[in-house]
């Protein structure tokens, strides 16, 4: 018998599950790593300022939990969330015209874990997952990753068109609309009250679940507030009602939420349990004493205003920034603001050029579920002063016009 010291020889490893390949990352993410430069203007980014954040307030709401119930704020919790927090959000939801609950609710790691816990929970691989053009890009990821089959609706200004989308249920006979239907990622448009009543028509008539996702809709600037389509008459036993804290307090949190029918509530519960378990028990006693000792709409108001004037600046330079005959929304709320350009732009091919003049926009092409609109962009306005704005836009035509 001979003993050499050669290695044996080794195996490769099992390949990783196909979806995990199929399903490409995050446009917004990788721009943003491109961009991370300190000089470079972004309206990239989906983030909210974080000059804005309360940091005495939630800091000294972790203080009170920890000095007061430190045992009860660091150990395991139930998967649907504290009863405190859920109590506070289930007052919150019924102040705003939606009876609700404690026990209607479930606490998820944000808004983002809802859809990945509803899409375990309503979706089969091949199943029909319709969603507005366009559309919130991490949704549908999502659902992708899920193994659906993603449909658009066809809409206009106003947001998804109900008879197109009577038209596409009988056709496509899906499993859930996804919307966004308040100051909308990526357009910052409002689906109209008219609108969100035949929508919930439909969906009562041919049978579909609504999943309404609405982390934006505090953080209105002007105009009246819309009635959630969860309140319409026929959509209280098929719409998912999604909430969020990130846009309102603060996205380190990770704290998010969502309202829905009992049988499916415990099914996202059941993929809760195989997820994380549950979330962090001491952000949401933290949220829950914030809640209790400040005043979160008065806060909201605060940043809604600074909000407000940062739209306004942008709204009154992009008509130089953006070449003759381009388009643009006027949000009445949120963080975006969509444009599309002549038919001649690709604004994914400009973007290396406009990133050369130290500024950033996210292309529309990875926010359409069919055909892209390579002549769309998505702004944000809400990370920069007015002034950063201003000059973001003077370089934005620059990179634009060569």
């Amino acid at each position: 018998m001979t003993v050499t010291d050669s290695a044996p020889p080794t195996a490769p490893v099992p390949p990783l599950a196909a979806r995990t390949t199929a399903i490409g990352g995050s446009a917004v993410r990788e721009i943003l790593a491109v961009t991370a430069r300190p000089e470079v203007i972004n309206f990239a980014g989906g983030l909210p300022a974080p000059e804005l954040f309360d940091v005495e307030g939630i800091g000294a709401a972790f203080r009170d939990v920890l000095a007061e119930e430190p045992q009860r704020a660091l150990q395991y919790s139930t998967t649907e969330g504290e009863p405190r927090l859920r109590a506070a959000l289930a007052e919150r939801t019924s102040v705003r015209g939606l009876v609700t609950a404690a026990d209607d609710l479930l606490v998820t790691t944000g808004s983002q874990q809802a859809l990945s816990l509803l899409a375990t929970a309503l979706l089969e691989p091949g199943d029909t997952v319709l969603v507005e053009s366009p559309c919130y890009l991490a949704a549908l990821q999502a659902f992708a990753f899920a193994g659906a089959r993603v449909v658009a609706v066809p809409g206009d200004d106003d947001g998804i068109d109900p008879d197109a989308l009577d038209a596409l249920v009988i056709r496509e006979r899906p499993k859930l609309l996804y919307t966004v239907p308040t100051f909308q990622n990526p357009t910052g448009r409002t689906l109209t009250g008219e609108r969100r009543a035949a929508v919930a028509r439909v969906a009562a008539r041919r049978g579909l679940w609504i999943v309404e996702d609405d982390p934006y809709g505090e953080l209105r600037f002007e105009g009246e507030r819309v009635p959630w389509i969860a309140s319409h008459d026929g959509a209280g036993d098929r719409t998912v009602l999604l909430g969020s804290f990130s846009k309102v307090m603060a996205p380190g949190l990770r704290l998010g939420w969502l309202r829905a029918p009992a049988a499916l509530r415990r099914a996202c519960a059941v993929a809760k349990q195989a997820a994380d378990l549950h979330t962090p028990t001491v952000n949401q006693l933290a949220a829950a004493r914030y809640l209790a000792d400040r005043d979160l709409d008065a806060h909201v108001a605060r940043v809604a205003g600074v909000y407000r004037e940062r739209r306004d600046a942008m709204l009154a330079g992009i008509g130089d920034a953006l070449p003759a005959g381009s388009t643009w929304t006027r949000p009445e709320g949120g963080m975006f603001l969509w444009a599309r350009l002549p038919d001649s732009y690709d604004t994914t091919a400009l973007l290396p050029r406009v990133v050369e003049q130290d500024v950033a926009y996210v292309p529309g092409a990875p926010f359409y579920a069919g055909e892209p609109d390579p002549a769309t962009l998505r702004l944000c306005f809400v990370t920069q002063t007015p002034e950063e704005i201003g000059e973001g836009l003077r370089r934005l035509r620059r990179g634009l016009r060569g």
